[in-house]
């Protein structure tokens, strides 16, 4: 199974990409390959104003994968402008497939407006939101620059949400399997 990680945030600063890389190493150590696509290292123009290589880069990146995480910050009550408008471009590759919503805010919500948000998103795409989410407080002082987690509390978060995640994505993937033989 290949899963893709769509990390929205472009703003100097930030701290979520942290997050980001340490839930794909950590599917990386259970052998799962991921594909983390950094909109601050790929930007996107905004949604319907022109057309660009990003745009293809992205779209095939996202239609290769089995499954997908969406991580954001928490910006005003909501999850990023910049993943708002990523979705936007992407629609048919978000087709039935099964996607994870990871978030985090600077305070103590740790980005459950942004995350609940995001679900309701992701089904007007077409796709299957796992109910759980991973939310993480505290963003700044959560990780150290290598993205290894401060506290033993978000390993143990992050191992749980990636084994609901996998045995999620796998029952999607194995009755879509199914559905192709048929």
């Amino acid at each position: 199974m290949k899963i893709a990680i769509l990390l929205g945030t472009v703003r100097t600063g930030r701290q979520s990409h942290r997050l980001a890389r340490y839930v794909a190493k950590s599917l990386n150590e259970l052998g799962i390959e991921s594909d983390l696509i950094d909109l601050q290292k790929i930007p996107l123009p905004v949604y319907g104003t022109e057309t660009s290589q990003h745009i293809e880069n992205i779209g095939s990146r996202l239609k290769n994968a089995d499954a997908i995480i969406l991580v954001t910050p928490e910006y005003h009550g909501s999850f990023s402008g910049v993943l708002k408008n990523a979705l936007d471009h992407f629609w048919s590759e978000f087709q039935k497939k099964p996607v994870g919503v990871v978030a985090a805010s600077s305070g103590r919500m740790a980005g459950i407006n942004a995350s609940t948000q995001l679900q309701h998103v992701i089904l007007s795409l077409g796709a299957f939101p796992m109910p759980s989410k991973l939310l993480i407080s505290d963003i700044g002082q959560a990780f150290n620059e290598s993205s290894e987690p401060q506290q033993e509390q978000i390993v143990k978060r992050t191992n749980k949400f990636l084994n609901e995640f996998l045995w999620f994505a796998e029952a999607i993937y194995q009755k879509k399997s199914t559905e192709k033989v048929a």
